[in-house]
């Protein structure tokens, strides 16, 4: 226990076991904790989305297209943020019932789902579909028309669609820059949690 220590703070002083354990719980959960940091500045995102589109909607009531694409927006922000909030508190409140390399391991099968399991792409699908319901959400809005008339309005047609043409593809290049960036850091720390947990295992 002395050595694994030792991999995450070179300046450890002798400890007993049970001091080890309670040590290298609470330099997991930095870990984990770091992970979520991203997603809780996410929360006022989230809010603020939700907001928009209950008082947008609450004066579209009568374009039901409007009303639809709001409605599914809303759904995977609301999604989103209870996620967030939940696996937050989970985290903070994740008491050690079991052996920390038992725990450990708990925790990292749940994180690579998200990062190399079945889950790994919701981010990569998420963008696109995010990206499309909010630029129509905003446009439809302040174009003053329904949603469908809006795509036959001659602002639209002349002007509109070649701003969608021209910053699209620069949203959608900075959007995924900044999720490949942050991927390799997650991964980075992913692998610090196995690696520690592999030593745990090795421990006799």
């Amino acid at each position: 226990m002395q050595l694994i220590w030792r991999t995450v703070d070179s300046d450890i002083k002798r400890k007993s076991r049970d001091e080890l354990n309670l040590l290298l719980t609470s330099k997991a959960k930095q870990v984990f904790t770091e992970f979520l940091i991203v997603d809780i500045t996410a929360i006022p995102v989230c809010i603020g989305l939700i907001v928009w589109l209950v008082a947008t909607t609450a004066n579209r009531l009568d374009d039901s297209l409007y009303v639809a694409n709001n409605i599914l927006l809303g759904s995977i922000a609301l999604f989103a943020l209870i996620y967030i909030i939940l696996e937050w508190h989970r985290i903070k409140r994740s008491k050690m019932d079991k052996p920390v390399k038992e725990w450990l391991e708990t925790e990292i099968n749940l994180l690579s789902k998200w990062l190399t399991g079945k889950y790994r792409r919701v981010n990569y699908y998420l963008i696109p579909i995010l990206y499309v319901l909010s630029v129509l959400s905003i446009h439809v809005y302040y174009s003053g028309l329904y949603f469908i008339d809006v795509f036959r309005s001659d602002k639209f047609i002349n002007e509109d669609i070649w701003g969608l043409i021209i910053f699209t593809p620069i949203i959608f290049a900075g959007l995924y820059y900044s999720l490949i960036k942050l991927r390799k850091y997650q991964m980075k720390k992913l692998q610090f949690l196995k690696d520690l947990h592999e030593r745990l295992c090795n421990v006799h």
